[in-house]
């Protein structure tokens, strides 16, 4: 379900700028950054790259795109 939220004209450019360079909805954009900034908040341990990682890792298991890991 979704909902109109108001956001300041800033944050809408800002969101709309880089939500265009990544090929992304502005509504897209700021959902991503808000996953990046509750899992970083939750987990202030974290650097953003392997933020990053666990991300594109949670996409590609949604579409099946994985691999089982031997060990030894």
């Amino acid at each position: 379900m979704s909902h109109a939220v108001r956001v300041s004209e800033d944050l809408f450019l800002k969101a709309k700028t880089k939500a265009f360079s990544l090929h992304r909805s502005v509504a897209g954009q700021i959902e991503y950054w808000s996953k990046v900034g509750r899992i970083a908040e939750e987990n202030p341990e974290l650097p953003f790259s392997m933020i990053q990682d666990l991300l594109i890792g949670l996409e590609e298991i949604k579409i099946g795109h994985i691999t089982l890991y031997q060990f030894g």
